[in-house]
Order: C-alpha cells, then sequence, then structure tokens
C-alpha cells in the first residue's frame, strides 16, 4: 500500500467518522436577528458537520408554537421576555441562555423617498403625521411602535393611513416597493437587509423614544432530557468571539 493510498483511506474514515456523528439541529428565531444568525449558522456547519435546520417567526408566534408545543425546536432563539415565559412554563433552559444582541428600531423610506427628521421625538410625530403611510409589523418592534403612537395620542389620526404587516421583512419589502412617501418602522437588522436593493436607512429612532430588544438563544427542554451535544456545541459558537464579530457587523449590538 502506498502512502497516497493510505493518507486517502485515513482521510475516507475521518469523514465517515464526522458524518457518523453529525446531527440535526432545528433552530426556530425571531426574524430580527436573521442578517447575522445565518452567516454564523453557516460557519458552525461548515466547522462541525452538524445540520441546521432554521426557521423564522415573529416574536408571539414564538411564544404560542413553542408554548402549545405545537413547535419543538432544539433551539429557540427570541427576546429576552418570550424566553422567560417559555421558561416559566418550562419548555426552555434557563440555565443555558446565551445572549445573541441588542436591535433598536429603525426608519426607513424607498429609494428616492422624503427622508424625515429623526432629531427628536417631536420632529418624528410631526414626520408621521405628514406621511402619506405609516408602516409597521404586528411582532414585537411593531408592539412597541403601536404603544408609542398610543402614548402621544395619534392612534385615532394615524389610523387611516396605518399599513400592518406580519413580519419586518414584508414591511421593509412594502416599503421598497412603495410610492409617495411612506415611512417604515421596524428593527434595523431587517432595514440593513435590504440596504443592498435601494431600502434608504433614514436612521435610528430619536434616543428619547428608542427601543432595543434584547435576543437570547436558549435549549428548548423536553422532559428530563439534557440538551445534546449538538446544541451544546451550537450554543459555544454563539457565544463566539467571532459570532459576537458577526452579530455586531450586521448591527446586533452586544448586550450591556
Amino acid at each position: 500500500m502506498t502512502l497516497r493510498t493510505a493518507l486517502a483511506g485515513l482521510a475516507g474514515l475521518l469523514f465517515a467518522l464526522n458524518a457518523a456523528h453529525a446531527a440535526d439541529v432545528s433552530v426556530l428565531s425571531a426574524g430580527a436577528v436573521e442578517p447575522g444568525l445565518k452567516p454564523v449558522l453557516a460557519a458552525f456547519e461548515r466547522e462541525s458537520g452538524h445540520r441546521v435546520t432554521l426557521s423564522f417567526a415573529t416574536a408571539p408566534q414564538i411564544r404560542e408554537r413553542v408554548a402549545s408545543g405545537a413547535a419543538q425546536p432544539d433551539l429557540v432563539i427570541a427576546p429576552s421576555a418570550v424566553l422567560d415565559e417559555l421558561a416559566a412554563g418550562a419548555k426552555v433552559d434557563t440555565a443555558a441562555r446565551v445572549s445573541i444582541g441588542r436591535v433598536g428600531i429603525g426608519v426607513a423610506v424607498r429609494p428616492g423617498g422624503t427622508r424625515p427628521d429623526l432629531t427628536s421625538a417631536d420632529t418624528l410625530k410631526r414626520a408621521l403625521l405628514d406621511a402619506d403611510a405609516v408602516v409597521y409589523n404586528r411582532a414585537s418592534t411593531g408592539v412597541y411602535v403601536e404603544a408609542l403612537i398610543k402614548r402621544w395620542g395619534l392612534t385615532e389620526t394615524l389610523q387611516a393611513k396605518t399599513l400592518r404587516f406580519a413580519d419586518g421583512a414584508s414591511v421593509m419589502e412594502h416599503v421598497l416597493q412603495s410610492s409617495g412617501n411612506q415611512i417604515g418602522l421596524g428593527a434595523m437588522t431587517e432595514i440593513l437587509l435590504l440596504k443592498q436593493r435601494g431600502l434608504v436607512l433614514v436612521g435610528p429612532l430619536p434616543a428619547e423614544v428608542q427601543n432595543l430588544t434584547h435576543y437570547e438563544a436558549a435549549p428548548a427542554l423536553r422532559g428530563a432530557a439534557a440538551p445534546n451535544d449538538a446544541v451544546r456545541s451550537l450554543l459555544e459558537t454563539l457565544a463566539s468571539a467571532a459570532a459576537r464579530r458577526t452579530f455586531d457587523d450586521a448591527g446586533i449590538a452586544g448586550a450591556r
């Protein structure tokens, strides 16, 4: 047997051993962290040999599906408040939670659209009143925007020109394809995702009314079974310095 043949056989054996130990990991995540999460998971698959099945849902949908048992992922990525509720119902493991980061709310307009003044809460209110349409989602970001508009006493005034979509991706796609003076409000990461197609990120909400949502990852609880090696390995990857750099680049700030 030649050295080349022996090395080829060893490489084949190592590949077979890695394949035998490869596992499937299902991840259910909020969409706001998609731009940073996808490249981190792709790197994890390359380096570990494990396979990740990734699906997205809004925070209310994640809460409902996991709590009811309709969805049984290995790992859940959601706002901290949602994980708190799921942990109280013994659906996720609180001890193994990993911080993904914080995502703020931004304002987007179509290419060539009027850029609103975001220097203060008052200028933002004026921009919403002057807009042809105010567009936001029904997920956690939209819940905050809805509450903010109510706090300002503008719910009835803006009702006729308010458009709501199920998720942030749909909001930004609508704004990108819109005409006139439409203003979209949503997660900064979701705006940045469509920036390469021309969507304009005007900027974050004024600091006085900004809302940062903290996203975390936690393994799902399935009876007395502990998270398997693949899930633990994925949690370690999500907590790594390399993942942190990727999240930062995607607009997902480290938690303070």
